[in-house]
């Protein structure tokens, strides 16, 4: 019970408090991949639906209706079309192409057609694939917008780092519906490129992530007491030698209580 060994037990205890919160945190983050997977698998399983049923003009993307398959029919606008610079696909660098779609109202969808392979460059390619230039309807999963903000979403050299309607909406002179369409198949017409594959639908690293928090938890508070019990054990081997060590002159448990209080 010294201040050492209390200090000690005290920074041990609130380690493992800490280890347990960071595990339970990874079993939240596990819950809502499996949630988010639930739906995603959900919304694949349906058939596609009208792109106005789910993302009208003028409304924002429902979070809930992320990966649903949506249709659209339009017209690309060639002169507007952006790339995502600083992509990669199974470890082969290159770019996303992003083409609006102008609809029949006059708004646009952001129309993801795919991974171009190119050199990793901070210049934009030229050589991409043109798109259909009649009508064409475009099949694909519906996403938000990305969440970065600032010069990863502005429009730089015709290439943006992140896809976003909102930071988009000064490069074009209509206006764009909200988030984006992956683009997985169309009516007629080149430009589709090699399209986004299937969302991961596994648990992730969250459900070891946490059992190895709580691991470590578990770690702390039994080297805790394996030291503890380690010391107290030294510390009687100590005193019982001091003990035998007391001279034979000495012969009541008096005197020789007082020689040990006196060590």
């Amino acid at each position: 019970m010294s201040r050492r060994w209390i200090g000690f037990g005290i920074f041990v205890v609130a380690l493992a408090g800490v280890c347990v919160q960071l595990g339970a945190w990874q079993f939240d983050k596990l819950t809502e991949r499996e949630n988010r997977n639930a739906l995603v698998t959900e919304h694949l399983a349906i058939d596609p639906v009208e792109l106005d049923s789910v993302a009208p003009a003028g409304q924002r993307l429902d979070p809930d209706q992320e990966w649903t398959v949506a249709t659209a029919t339009g017209r690309y606008d060639l002169d507007r079309q952006v790339t995502v610079k600083y992509v990669s696909r199974d470890g082969r660098p290159g770019v996303d192409v992003l083409t609006p779609l102008v609809l029949d109202d006059g708004t646009a969808l952001l129309v993801n057609r795919g991974f171009v392979e190119t050199p990793r460059s901070a210049t934009a390619p030229s050589d991409l694939p043109d798109p259909a230039t009649t009508t064409v309807e475009v099949t694909g999963w519906l996403r938000p917008n990305s969440g970065a903000t600032g010069e990863a979403i502005r429009v730089s050299d015709a290439q943006v780092r992140a896809i976003s309607s909102d930071g988009l909406a000064d490069h074009v002179p209509y206006d764009l519906r909200d988030g984006y369409l992956n683009l997985q198949d169309q009516s007629t017409g080149p430009g589709l490129l090699d399209p986004e594959p299937r969302p991961e639908l596994g648990p992730g690293t969250h459900l070891a992530y946490g059992l190895q928090w709580w691991f470590f938890g578990a770690l702390a508070l039994t080297g805790f007491v394996w030291f503890a019990h380690a010391e107290r054990q030294d510390r009687r081997k100590r005193i019982s030698g001091s003990v035998r060590a007391v001279p034979d002159s000495i012969t009541t448990p008096e005197e020789q209580h007082e020689l040990q209080s006196s060590r």
